[in-house]
């Protein structure tokens, strides 16, 4: 599949590195509107419009990396074209514009997957399984705790950063919205959400750090932390009670399973190399390959993708719900 980029930030290193290792697809040029190009890409084509890019050039594809509260535009600009859109999280930060997306691209019959590369994880897949299947019994109770940390430069080297207009919030809608969706992922949305936000450690607009505590309409109780205040910044942790017992995860791996009749399906020989408790750069694009091969297999099948629209418009519409915004 050709891919034209849209944003040459931090992550479109990441895409182009994970587009470099599927067989027969690649990136024919990128998107910016201050004509900057990707710093691993300097001599890349580059236009200031997918429109213009579309004039020029051959694609099949867009992969929206601009900031959160401009995936819309670039998702409803490729849609009117006819191009397939894989756009990073969230899908957006408000409802309306959620919605407008989504009814461009089923208009216009194109794919639209958003970059929730969490649901990739093996250990996370075989849990989905399980949950699905109903081997666990009944959960009572679910933790999940995201406390990472970002150094003063991540927010002064964008200023948009930890603010409501564009990033559309802290933690819990920038870093921790990859754990946040695959919990809902598992469980669904709750009927009730309370929360509690700070600004603890940096000088930005929106929370670094707060706690949400969730009730279910089966009765289960749920806790998540968002934060990026808790140096030196820790795995990600998920803690999950039932009838039959208790699992704990880890950076999405398995590391406690007292599950009654069921053995522990952790995969041994996943090696992923998770730096985003405490660094926004993604070295290891592994996650990334399967969201990409998803999503061609997706375009190719006719099929949803792994991450549908409306599963990517959940997670924002919760987050919104913790923010007190929805």
């Amino acid at each position: 599949m050709k891919y034209l980029l849209v944003g040459t930030g931090n992550i479109s290193r990441t895409y182009i590195g994970a587009i470099a290792k599927i067989p027969g697809s690649e990136v024919v040029g990128c998107v910016s509107r201050s004509g900057r190009r990707p710093a691993v890409a300097p001599d890349m084509p580059c236009w200031t419009t997918i429109t213009a890019a579309a004039a020029a050039t051959d694609f099949e594809a867009v992969i929206l990396t601009t900031p959160n509260s401009l995936h819309h535009e670039g998702a409803i600009e490729a849609a009117g074209l006819g191009k397939h859109v894989l756009t990073e999280k969230p899908l957006d930060i408000t409802l309306a514009n959620m919605d407008r997306m989504i009814a461009a691209c089923e208009a216009a019959g194109v794919t639209l997957a958003t970059a929730y590369q969490r649901r990739t994880n093996p250990d996370n897949l075989a849990i989905k399984r399980l949950m699905d299947a109903g081997a666990f019994g009944r959960v009572f109770a679910a933790d999940l705790a995201a406390k990472f940390w970002r150094e003063k430069a991540y927010y002064d080297t964008s200023p948009y950063r930890g603010g409501w207009a564009l990033d559309g919030g802290g933690p819990f809608i920038q870093q921790a919205c990859h754990n946040i969706d695959y919990y809902l992922w598992l469980f669904g949305m709750p009927d009730k959400v309370v929360s509690e936000l700070g600004t603890f450690v940096h000088d930005i607009e929106t929370e670094d750090h707060g706690a949400a505590l969730l009730r279910y309409a089966n009765g289960m109780i749920g806790t998540i932390i968002g934060s990026t205040a808790a140096r030196p910044g820790f795995s990600a942790r998920l803690e999950v009670h039932c009838e039959k017992g208790s699992f704990v995860t880890l950076d999405d791996r398995i590391v406690t399973w007292e599950i009654d009749g069921i053995p522990n399906p952790a995969n041994t020989t996943d090696i992923y190399d998770d730096k985003g408790a405490s660094s926004a750069a993604v070295a290891d694009t592994s996650r990334h390959e399967a969201v990409l091969r998803d999503f061609e297999e997706a375009v190719r099948d006719g099929r949803p993708p792994l991450v549908t629209p409306q599963q990517a418009r959940q997670t924002t519409a919760f987050i919104l719900r913790i923010y007190g915004r929805c």
